[in-house]
């Protein structure tokens, strides 16, 4: 199933294998693996509980 990430970018979420959100330079980001390839990363987040939450909206969609 695809997903809008953002404006500009539809992901394909049967293909993600792990889902991270990680501490980058600029500030929180979720980033999106298949297998060990990096195929995509979220927006900038000020803090962990606000990616998780996204997160979270996002995958209620794939169901």
């Amino acid at each position: 199933m695809f997903i809008k990430l953002n404006e500009r970018v539809y992901l394909n979420m049967a293909k993600i294998t792990r889902m991270k959100i990680d501490h980058v330079e600029d500030g929180i980001r979720v980033r999106f693996y298949e297998g060990q390839e990096q195929v995509a990363k979220s927006k900038r987040f000020e803090k962990v509980e606000d990616a998780e939450n996204w997160l979270n909206n996002i995958l209620e969609k794939v169901k």
